[in-house]
């Protein structure tokens, strides 16, 4: 159970630094989901250079790569016009 909280931490983290990075408004769930699915991108991304280890099912996306999952994710969502 306390790990799907510290993804919930750790998600709003990500989220809140990437929106503010980006400049966008957003509440709380919002900000929450954009850092969840940034973390998601940014394991995609890290999968790319490297390989998770034996067994696992997912590349650990770490901070840094959550928020820049994130800001990708607002990006595209801006260039799209779904998040302004």
């Amino acid at each position: 159970m306390l790990h799907i909280l510290w993804y919930i931490i750790i998600g709003f983290i990500a989220g809140l630094i990437s929106k503010w990075i980006m400049h966008v408004q957003a509440n709380v769930i919002e900000t929450i989901i954009i850092g969840l699915i940034g973390s998601i991108v940014g394991g995609l991304i890290a999968r790319l250079f490297s390989k998770p280890a034996e067994g696992s099912s997912f590349h650990p996306a770490g901070l840094i790569l959550s928020i820049l999952g994130a800001i990708v994710i607002l990006w595209l969502g801006q260039l799209t016009h779904i998040i302004s």
